[in-house]
């Protein structure tokens, strides 16, 4: 059989949720027993968004062989349960910088490069060899922004010819649209997808199937209304309505017969979906038996998506321990030692998360410190683990002087250092230490218990490290380094032994974390503050409280 490849694109607004509809769908084709990916085109000139802010773009999603790519990935890979790599994100920089390359080598042969068919060629290219590289059933491509931006227009005429190249029965079109309702008139509007749909069309890519966002249900009259005038098959009109939950989107779809239609429109084969884990993890989400409050410490909680994956993994975890986990998202700016009691006493979690720079890093010393001073269960990510070391250092090994050369680069003390291969770097972009690398295990250490395993690997962002000439000093005053890389001999993993759990890790590993497979360390950091919630005034909260919207 030949690859299948589902076009996803996006009309009226951004932020209607592709990215979720397209790993549904996913979820969905791989529940009926077929081999699927998905890969997101985003129409940003940046090469990747490794470079980018937080606020502008959320958090930098990481894969095993090292690429920066945009959050919506971690979303393919939670709900499929596959590895992605850097051909599952294409941008309109990287697709440049290709095209540029070529020709200074002189790939085109000295004739004029345009738009068509230089650019959309490089498209398509990046789009059919993933599809051949893994054998797949069916490839969803995900195109970022919406249809009518000027920057989108090079891959819409992409997929347009892609069409005619792989065979039209080989292709299948999918518009996510959004249907609003208007109070004033007390009814839902079609217009917008109407025009949506034009649009669409304008550009030579029609819909095979139109998904509707809405607030509301569509009845059979709005349905049939978007079907002749959007020309479609009732059928093919589906509705994507709000849900508690991410998780429960694929139930919804399949309910709208979106799978049905894809496979028969297609010509796909495989088994009915399997879907019984799926919603038995869903069921726990929306019906648990406890409750835990966890405290998010750090300097982007305004902007939840710069935590994506970290929350993902908390929900994760909280479902394999039939938990609730509701975020208290605490600005590390803002915390004092005056005023950290206030902040955290009611917390049963302290998680403290990564970022970059030395705005907050005040706070997060002191949202660390209370946590092992109060036997509060603590998990530091990345920068959270390198402010345990510095707390650590200053607090309990008497260098007071410990820092970051990150913070302080004339530090008299520098714990933790910028890597030596990091050194003379010149270029910012793709330069850190990016994607998988292993690291072994102290037996009995909480991390070790987690795993269940003395040798694992996950991924890494990163520049600094702990600086290795100065380590003996911190094992000395009984900082335990429960992981090391065996390549480099870098601290991975760090644990305090006279605490009821208290790790902090150097690489990420909320990246890794999926329904199929929660992350052992957010299960068992969740299982360890449900122990302490359990214990204290905040116990176990039953179903009718837990059910708050966190």
């Amino acid at each position: 059989m030949s690859t299948k490849y589902i076009f996803v694109t996006g009309g009226v607004t951004s932020s209607l949720g592709k990215g979720i509809i397209c790993a549904s769908l996913g979820r969905l084709l791989v529940a009926r027993g077929l081999k699927v990916t998905i890969q997101k085109l985003d129409p940003y000139i940046n090469v990747d968004p490794g470079t980018m802010n937080p606020y502008e773009h959320g958090e930098v999603y990481v894969t095993d062989d090292g690429a920066e790519t945009d959050l919506d990935l971690g979303h393919y890979e939670r709900f499929l349960d596959i590895t992605t790599s850097q051909a599952n994100n294409v941008t309109t920089g990287r697709v440049y910088y290709d095209v540029i390359n070529k020709e200074r080598q002189g790939a085109y042969l000295g004739k004029t490069v345009q738009v068509i068919p230089h650019i959309t060629d490089e498209i398509k290219s990046h789009v059919m060899q993933l599809g051949e590289s893994g054998n797949y059933d069916v490839v969803i491509v995900e195109i970022g922004g919406t249809v009518g931006d000027i920057e989108s227009l090079p891959y819409i005429e992409a997929m347009r010819q892609m069409r005619y190249d792989v065979g039209r029965h080989n292709t299948l079109s999918i518009h996510l649209t959004l249907v609003p309702y208007l109070a004033a008139a007390g009814e839902l509007k079609t217009k917008p997808t109407q025009h949506s749909v034009k649009t669409l069309s304008e550009s030579g890519l029609s819909p095979d199937i139109i998904v509707c966002r809405s607030e509301y249900p569509l009845d059979m009259s709005l349905r049939q209304k978007i079907a002749q005038f959007c020309n479609v098959e009732l059928p093919d009109v589906v509705a994507s309505l709000d849900a508690e939950t991410i998780y429960e989107v694929p139930l919804l779809m399949q309910r709208e017969g979106l799978d049905t239609r894809v496979i028969e429109k297609l010509s796909l084969g495989g088994k009915e979906a399997d879907l019984e884990h799926w919603t038995e993890f869903v069921e726990k989400i929306k019906s648990p038996k406890y409750k835990v409050r966890i405290a998010l410490v750090g300097k982007y909680v305004e902007h939840h998506d710069a935590y994506k994956s970290i929350v993902e993994a908390l929900i994760h975890g909280g479902a394999e321990n039939d938990t609730k986990v509701v975020i208290e998202w605490i600005q590390s700016d803002f915390i004092t030692k005056e005023n950290v009691k206030r902040k955290l006493e009611n917390i049963s979690g302290i998680l403290v998360a990564p970022g970059f720079g030395d705005r907050g890093i005040d706070g997060k010393l002191e949202a660390v410190r209370y946590a092992r001073e109060n036997k509060i269960p603590f998990f530091g990510i990345c920068l959270g683990m390198q402010c345990a070391v510095i707390e650590y250092a200053r607090n309990i090994a008497g260098k007071s002087k410990a820092d970051s050369t990150e913070f302080n680069d004339s530090s008299e003390y520098p714990i933790i250092d910028l890597m030596p291969d990091q050194k003379d770097l010149q270029e910012t972009g793709g330069t850190m230490r990016l994607g998988k690398y292993d690291c072994k295990l102290r037996p009995g250490s909480y991390a070790h218990l987690a795993y269940g395993s003395e040798l694992i690997d996950e991924r890494h962002r990163h520049r600094y490290e702990v600086n290795n000439e100065l380590r003996h000093d911190l094992e000395s005053a009984g900082l335990v380094f429960s992981g090391i890389n065996p390549e480099k001999d870098l601290v991975e993993i760090i644990e305090i032994e006279d605490h009821p759990w208290y790790v902090g890790v150097q690489f990420h590993p909320e990246l890794k974390s999926t329904v199929g497979k929660p992350h052992p360390l957010f299960t068992a950091f969740i299982e360890a503050s449900l122990e302490k919630s359990l214990a204290g005034s905040d116990v176990g909260v039953k179903a009718e409280e837990a059910k708050e919207t966190v």
